[in-house]
């Protein structure tokens, strides 16, 4: 969420504390969250940023830039980033982190490694916490600014295990590992050197290759082995509708795969990207801007 003339410290409709019983002049099981971007008319509040987006029904759009084609090095709107500062074409320069606050998931199904897959499409993800007191609201911290506010783009008003997420910049720096001695449950993940980061290389093709969800899957990384109704059978033997398939004609190391619905679609990727396909091959999924 950006703020129009507003320090993100003193965001007026998010209100995060530290959920750390053990933490010094701090409350245990104090974590709010207002509603944010609401009036009782139902309107965005003043001071926020509109987009043509519309994201989910019920939920203010968060920031003023095109879904369709964006990237990090092209965001429709945005000028520069400089020294943790986003600017606007014709409005002052605005103050944003690293970390998103993601509210409204589904606590009974989510967790770190699932939040840490999703947002992954959109930059490289260090750390992930939900809140241990407040399971429905995590904090994900990104590599830069830029690669969460593409995050936020992207995914808010998106469905999550049935859930209709809300992705908004969070007023935290970093994201904090717990004590140790801690209780945590395993609510903190700490991602950043994992091998699964999708930007970490300079120049790599996945700078150009990001799109917002949506019912229709890119698959990469076959080996020469596996064929289409091997694909198909695993999407479906996992519990998914396959609606149509097909190879890249050139390269049958790709392949897109079309399921019933980008709700689908965004769980499908959660749980297969990654997944081995023997030969020392493991299935790499993003979201393809094509139809079958």
């Amino acid at each position: 969420m950006v703020f129009v003339g507003t320090d993100i410290h003193k965001n007026p409709f998010e209100e995060e504390w530290d959920n750390n019983p053990q933490a010094t002049n701090q409350q245990p099981d104090q974590f709010y969250v207002k509603e944010m971007g609401r009036t009782a008319g139902g309107k965005c509040a003043p001071g926020i940023i509109s987009s043509p987006y519309a994201g989910a029904a019920g939920f203010c759009p968060t920031i003023g830039f095109s879904q369709a084609g964006l990237s990090m090095h092209t965001m429709a709107g945005m000028g520069p980033l400089v020294s943790g500062r986003m600017t606007l074409h014709g409005m002052a320069p605005t103050a944003v982190h690293s970390v998103l606050l993601v509210s409204n998931l589904n606590p009974e199904s989510i967790s770190p490694h699932e939040l840490f897959i999703l947002f992954g499409v959109y930059g490289d993800v260090h750390r992930v916490k939900i809140l241990f007191n407040k399971k429905e609201n995590a904090l994900i911290q990104m590599a830069d600014a830029t690669q969460a506010q593409l995050a936020m783009s992207h995914l808010n008003g998106q469905r999550l295990h049935g859930k209709v997420i809300r992705v908004t910049i969070s007023k935290h720096q970093t994201v904090q590992l717990p004590r140790e001695g801690q209780e945590d449950q395993g609510l903190t993940k700490d991602f950043s050197g994992s091998p699964l980061h999708r930007f970490k290389k300079p120049g790599s093709k996945n700078f150009q290759n990001i799109f917002p969800p949506s019912a229709t899957l890119h698959l990469s990384n076959i080996p020469p082995s596996i064929t289409d109704d091997i694909l198909k059978d695993l999407f479906s033997g996992t519990g998914y509708i396959v609606k149509a398939f097909k190879f890249f004609q050139k390269d049958r190391k790709m392949a897109l795969i079309q399921l019933g619905s980008v709700e689908e679609a965004i769980q499908a990727l959660i749980d297969l990207h990654n997944h081995d396909l023997g030969e020392n091959h493991h299935l790499r999924v993003s979201f393809s801007k094509s139809t079958i």
